[in-house]
């Protein structure tokens, strides 16, 4: 288990890695648009006027005879809404996200453990982590366009996103960390 610790650690900086490379560079901006500063300023002062607490929420939410005709008619949004802000590049939210990474790789690294003497190669323990990866992203960010109709640019990009950083975890674990497993005797 020491070395799957320990790996876990290098796959959580991977993960870290990979995703600063999808949300902290230029590349983020294919998944999101962005308003010039009178429309995200109008936008802002709307939220806040209307909206007190954190939350998702939405926009008309359906749940009044009113708002389910606003619905139908559109437009219509699902707002993810921070009331009090916080600084772009936070780091505390940094320190928090590499603790998920971390946590996460060390889940993939205990399901990994649990099969090293059934599955006792490289190559099909990388199967399992790649797949279990695919399923994982596509489950955690397809759902949204599919049930409620959202535009799909942003939650492929979550998807690739996401199945980059789980399918590396998987693998440096798969590769490096394990204890080679030994074949049963059928």
């Amino acid at each position: 288990m020491g070395r799957v610790i320990l790996g876990s650690v290098a796959a959580a900086i991977a993960m870290f890695v990979i995703g600063f490379i999808f949300f902290a560079t230029p590349l983020t901006g294919i998944a999101t648009g962005s308003l010039d500063n009178p429309q995200a300023a109008a936008v802002q002062q709307a939220l806040a006027a209307n909206v007190a607490e954190t939350g998702t929420y939405h926009v008309p939410s359906g749940d009044t005879p009113e708002q389910t005709v606003m619905y139908g008619q559109g437009p219509i949004a699902m707002v993810h809404y921070n009331s009090g802000g916080f600084p772009v590049a936070d780091a505390g939210a940094m320190i928090g996200g590499f603790v998920l990474d971390f946590l996460v790789a060390l889940l993939i690294g205990a399901a990994l453990l649990g099969i090293t003497d059934r599955v006792a190669d490289f190559g099909s323990r990388a199967r399992v982590a790649v797949i279990f990866a695919a399923a994982a992203a596509a489950f955690m960010h397809l759902g949204p366009p599919i049930w409620y109709h959202l535009g799909w640019t942003y939650f492929v990009y979550l998807f690739i996103a996401d199945f980059a950083a789980l399918a590396a975890a998987g693998l440096i674990l798969a590769r490096w960390f394990l204890p080679r497993g030994q074949m049963p005797i059928s």
